[in-house]
């Protein structure tokens, strides 16, 4: 495709959108200057963390094969960075303090220079404190050196945001003294009696009863919601309706991608089929859906084929507390209807994984009744037994385990299931290419992962960031993870430098991802192939809950242990 038919979209210059004109940027050579730009999402105007006064940043155009050179100029207070996500790099250019360099100290310039060594979308942001929440993040399209398979005419960049006037914070100083300060939709006595006269009284006050001990609600899809936050598309609300332009007979491509600090979106287009070609920058064999839900960090591509008439991009937060949306459209200033978010989903016992969960008597996930049998091959569990790490065991940072966990890769998730549309899962996407190591895994890692809802802790194995040890992986090696949500929050996983080749339910190589969803109750696993020597960022993207303790370090080391 040509190089006019890609855009970030139509500015708008009211309120509902930020002050800054979008960027495209394109080339081998970019400077970007972090600032402070006034922004007005709300009626109220704030300042946020942009690159060159944008919000969001530039989209940055790349080509395969290229070096690029990005010198950043830090003009705030406070030290900053730049994190390339999903970008295959050296560990000194990977833009995280205090792992791969100290941060860009006020008034410095940092030069960031490597081989683009892939193709596909990706993004960018910050990895110092709550700058990502703030506005420092931007969109990366790295374009083939080879021919493209999808063969777009137009294509346009969607990135989903959360936004608050608050101080991010001072958010998180609200979720540590009170978790459920911004669940505004818990159960009433009205809910509990509509339940007693669908369900009878014993089952309804047992599951009351149930939620009650495990200190939970089954209203908890999200820790930040509408309360607070304003979702935007390309930086505007709403109200600021982003519009993408296309023309008659067009193949577009609309590239998603979820810039959140912590917020999850399921999207679709009314009347539009959506034909995913790429996740997280891969390709992958042709999907064709109603509908998907996409996890902080994630990114799709997707390919329509408009009608001559507007439609309505509709990306309803999970917890359905508000929702973003914009406009894809033949002619500037049509619009179409916008529907109504879905009714509010509620999580059931059979979501947590719930056959059973144990709680001691001090309330924290205990071991009693647990079926200590051996883990199956692949590290696929056989029976009912799961073992959980000693490290869980009383441990006040933990308030749940899982005891019978599932990979689930063909559920749509809370809220998507039998609503009438054909939802993406991970067992439809499939990469275009077999697994690109081919080796048996040697050994495998398991990682629970793990909180305490109440003390707004989180972590892997019950152990927070600052108490754990890095894990440490062999240069060149193949291994396998797999991951255990013992939580009753969907949590996506990111780990730097290497990809993630997720595996099906028998083990089998599915698709090749940088940030693997892992939703309640469920147990994944993933192949790596430990080849970029360094220290690597390991963490739930989720922004509150890295801040909190769900981060660690990997280690890739020559000759490193096994």
């Amino acid at each position: 495709m040509s190089a006019a038919g890609l855009t970030t979209g139509l500015w708008l210059p009211a309120w509902g959108a930020s002050k800054a004109r979008r960027q495209t940027l394109r080339g081998t050579e970019f400077d970007l200057t972090i600032g402070e730009t006034p922004v007005n999402f709300t009626g109220a105007p704030r300042m946020g963390i942009t690159i060159n006064g944008s919000l969001p940043a530039p989209t940055l155009v790349w080509r395969e094969g290229d070096t690029v050179t990005l010198r950043v100029r830090n003009t705030l207070a406070v030290t900053s960075s730049i994190h390339w996500h999903g970008i295959l790099l050296p560990a000194n250019m990977d833009g995280v303090p205090g792992l791969s360099f100290k941060g860009i100290a006020p008034g410095e310039t940092f030069t960031y220079r490597f081989k683009v060594k892939q193709s596909g979308t990706y993004w960018y942001h910050s990895h110092s404190m709550f700058q990502e929440q703030q506005g420092l993040y931007g969109a990366i399209i790295v374009q083939p050196r080879d021919a493209d398979p999808v063969g777009d005419d137009r294509e346009h960049v969607v990135m989903l945001s959360d936004w608050t006037d608050e101080d991010p914070s001072r958010v998180f100083e609200k979720l540590k003294k009170q978790s459920d300060y911004y669940n505004f939709n818990q159960q009433t006595l009205g809910d509990l009696w509509r339940d007693i006269q669908r369900k009878g009284f014993k089952p309804s006050l047992a599951e009351r009863l149930a939620w009650g001990e495990m200190r939970m609600m089954p209203t908890d899809l999200a820790d930040v919601s509408g309360y607070t936050y304003r979702y935007l598309m390309n930086g505007a609300t709403p109200a600021g309706n982003w519009t993408g332009l296309f023309s008659k007979d067009e193949k577009v491509r609309l590239r998603f991608i979820n810039a959140a600090a912590m917020s999850f979106f399921d999207v679709r287009i009314p009347g539009l089929k959506m034909t995913v070609v790429a996740a997280d920058g891969q390709n992958i064999h042709p999907v064709t859906v109603d509908e998907f839900r996409i996890g902080v960090a994630e990114t799709y591509d997707v390919v329509v084929q408009p009608a001559d008439e507007p439609y309505t991009i509709f990306a309803q937060s999970q917890d359905r507390s508000g929702y973003a949306r914009g406009t894809l459209t033949p002619r500037a200033g049509l619009i179409a209807p916008v529907p109504e978010p879905d009714p509010r989903p509620l999580l059931s016992m059979d979501d947590m994984g719930h056959t059973p969960m144990h709680m001691n008597k001090s309330g924290h996930g205990g071991m009693a009744g647990m079926d200590h049998s051996a883990m199956g091959h692949h590290g696929m569990q056989h029976g009912d037994g799961l073992s959980h790490p000693a490290s869980e065991t009383n441990n006040p940072a933990v308030d749940m385990q899982t005891m019978a966990p599932t990979p689930r890769l063909d559920d749509p998730g809370i809220g998507l299931r039998d609503n009438g549309r054909r939802v993406l899962t991970y067992a439809d996407m499939h990469s275009l290419f077999d697994d690109p190591d081919g080796r048996d895994p040697g050994r495998e890692i398991t990682l629970h992962l793990t909180g305490h809802m109440e003390r707004y802790s989180w972590g892997f194995d019950g152990i927070k960031f600052a108490d754990a040890e890095p894990l440490r992986l062999r240069y060149g090696e193949r291994l396998r993870i797999t991951l255990v949500n013992d939580t009753m929050m969907e949590h996506p996983i990111h780990l730097h430098g290497v990809w993630s080749d997720l595996e099906d339910e028998h083990g089998n190589f599915l698709v090749r991802k940088h940030t693997v969803n892992m939703p309640p109750g469920t147990k994944r696993s993933y192949r790596v192939r430990a080849d970029a020597l360094g220290r690597w960022a390991y963490h739930c993207h989720l922004l509150f809950h890295m801040e909190a303790g769900m981060f660690r370090e990997v280690r890739i080391e020559e000759g490193g242990q096994a």
